[in-house]
């Protein structure tokens, strides 16, 4: 039949049968793929992917060091570590901050302080690491948290060691803090050696003997779950402790010295003179410490940096005083070095001038002293005889020996920030100020007037080395250290600085006029010295703050407080066996020998009887 097609049954078998071993073969193939593909990952690439995978659940941790410790001379501690709970909060695993905050502010107490300053903190810190939120949370307020911390992701109760100053406001320019470590502060330390630690000495002692106090970091292998929480330490390396330090502070003396200054603004520092070790170190009017620690907030912050009364000037170091009369024992050895004779005499009528009918440069006595020796112009604080020994001198030998006690130089001292004050010249002069040098500013000089300057702890340190026989021992704060992992104590070595004078008959003829400053009838300081079981050589002094015109008089009365003289005293006691020499500077107190004599007096008084002030 035309168009009939028949059915090959054969060839169909053929055609599926062949269909049937291709697709066979091509699944066999990509079944081999897959075969090849995972003998290569389980078995030659295992390390690496097993690598990666651990990394997703194990994490390096580092192990924070404990801070050494800081005490006083007599072990009192004035740094130590207490334990604290802290909630922290890591940025980069919350989703809603603010609704996270509100959320926690209902478990614990969260101050706007708290917030404000967390806020500042999230600004300057990677989002990757911990920012504290609240510390020294209660038990309760712990216990609330713990029960509910499940319901925080990037928020972890932490107990920590938090620097703490126990005695507060006592010693605050010496200790100096620690504070949260700033952008400011990666840019100068290495930060190897802070994995782990937030904090870092700023100020004083925290921050000069910051390598020591530190420690190392160790580290630990911990693994965590999905919310990053730790579930278990896998290994450990631990950190070592930092050294503890003793210092050469006795810290109830200073308390004595921040007492007697009764809130008014200035520095009292006392040191060793044998050795060079730094008693008290007060400045005041001071501050408490140990808001900076977590970080103060701006208010109470601006109220510090806004005062009138400038309480975070560390004035012991960094103030910047004419020294007044208490230049003139040193202005005394000078004389007798370069060939005046202690017992030529100067006649005082009340002033001095450098041409006939010239500017009269006056006494503090305006009736004068009448004929005056080098020691009775110490013993009264004669001006006009240091007028007339300056324009002897002249400006450079005065530059010259007064820099051989320090002034116009930093001491050296174990404190960052010390100010060098001022030890004028021609030289400084003319390149300060593009001027020449004029004789009236040499006769000002003569007095501590002018241009000179002085710290306290350039005043204390010179006093200190006249006591030692004309040798000066760098001032320290560092007496011991301490391995808190032997507890082996090593001291440290006091460091002469250099012999001052070669004329072994200069120093004593000056302490015996500064003995008379405080026993002589006449002494300027004689009401320091009355009842005193034992000798005290000291010397007065007043500083100008403002200018007075050439006809009018000082009345302190009629002048605003901030605008009056200051007042400063020099001294060392027992006269014959030094064992403290003393530097007191009052702003605006007038009169050295009525307002910061007594403090010097009450200062000596517990350190070598054991006095206590009167309260």
């Amino acid at each position: 039949m035309a168009g009939l097609q028949i059915k090959d049954v054969f060839r169909e078998a053929r055609l599926f049968t062949s269909r049937s071993i291709a697709i066979g073969l091509i699944m066999l193939a990509l079944v081999s793929v897959l075969l090849v593909r995972l003998y290569f990952l389980q078995v030659v690439e295992y390390e690496r992917y097993s690598t990666l995978s651990t990394k997703n659940r194990i994490s390096l941790v580092p192990i924070p060091p404990v801070r050494g410790l800081i005490f006083d001379r007599n072990g009192v501690p004035l740094a130590q570590n207490v334990p604290s709970s802290t909630l922290e909060i890591i940025p980069d695993h919350v989703e809603d901050m603010d609704a996270l905050l509100n959320e926690l502010g209902q478990l614990v107490q969260l101050s706007r302080s708290d917030i404000k300053l967390f806020r500042r903190n999230l600004k300057r810190n990677a989002g990757f690491k911990s920012i504290v939120l609240r510390s020294q949370l209660s038990d309760e307020e712990a216990g609330r948290f713990a029960v509910n911390s499940y319901r925080f992701k990037g928020v972890e109760l932490s107990a920590r060691l938090e620097r703490h100053y126990p005695l507060r406001e006592s010693g605050a320019h010496v200790m100096g803090y620690v504070g949260r470590i700033s952008p400011r502060d990666l840019e100068k330390i290495d930060e190897n050696q802070y994995r782990g630690i937030n904090f870092l000495g700023k100020l004083g002692i925290e921050s000069y003997y910051e390598d020591a106090l530190r420690g190392s970091s160790g580290v630990k292998q911990v693994e965590t779950n999905a919310h990053g929480r730790v579930v278990r330490t896998v290994s450990s390396t631990p950190s070592q402790p930092g050294k503890n330090l003793y210092l050469t502070i006795d810290s109830r003396l200073q308390a004595v010295a921040e007492k007697a200054m009764a809130g008014r603004r200035g520095a009292v520092v006392a040191i060793e003179p044998s050795s060079g070790e730094v008693l008290t170190f007060a400045s005041t009017p001071t501050y408490d410490p140990n808001p900076f620690v977590l970080g103060i907030d701006s208010e109470s912050y601006g109220l510090l940096r806004d005062s009138l009364d400038r309480p975070l000037l560390n004035r012991a170091l960094r103030g910047r005083y004419a020294p007044g009369s208490t230049i003139k024992p040193f202005m005394g050895m000078a004389g007798i070095e370069f060939g005046r004779s202690p017992v030529n005499k100067v006649f005082c009528p009340g002033f001095y001038t450098l041409t006939k009918g010239g500017h009269r440069y006056r006494c503090w006595k305006h009736s004068g002293h009448g004929s005056m020796d080098m020691h009775d112009s110490i013993v009264q604080s004669c001006d006009v005889y240091f007028y007339d020994l300056a324009r002897s001198l002249g400006i450079e030998r005065i530059h010259d020996y007064l820099d051989e006690f320090g002034f116009g130089q930093k001491t050296g001292i174990d404190m960052h920030g010390e100010s060098a004050a001022l030890l004028p010249s021609r030289e400084w002069k003319r390149g300060a100020r593009d001027e020449p040098w004029y004789p009236g500013e040499t006769v000002i000089a003569g007095i501590g007037q002018g241009y000179m300057l002085a710290t306290p702890l350039q005043l204390a340190s010179a006093t200190s080395a006249l006591a030692n026989g004309g040798i000066r021992m760098r001032p320290h704060f560092l007496l011991a250290e301490q391995d808190p992992m032997d507890n082996q104590v090593i001291a440290a070595n006091p460091r002469e600085v250099m012999p001052i004078v070669s004329n072994s008959e200069v120093i004593p003829l000056i302490k015996d006029a500064m003995v008379d400053v405080t026993s002589g009838a006449r002494g300027t300081a004689r009401r320091i010295g009355a009842g005193s079981p034992y000798s005290i050589a000291a010397k007065t002094g007043t500083a100008q703050v403002i200018g007075i015109k050439q006809n009018e008089k000082y009345n302190e009365a009629e002048i605003d407080e901030r605008h009056r003289d200051h007042a400063l005293f020099i001294a060392y006691a027992p006269a014959d066996n030094p064992r403290i020499a003393v530097a007191v500077i009052v702003e605006n107190g007038g009169h050295g020998g009525s307002t910061a004599g007594p403090i010097a007096r009450q200062v000596m008084d517990y350190y070598l009887l054991g006095k206590e002030p009167e309260a």
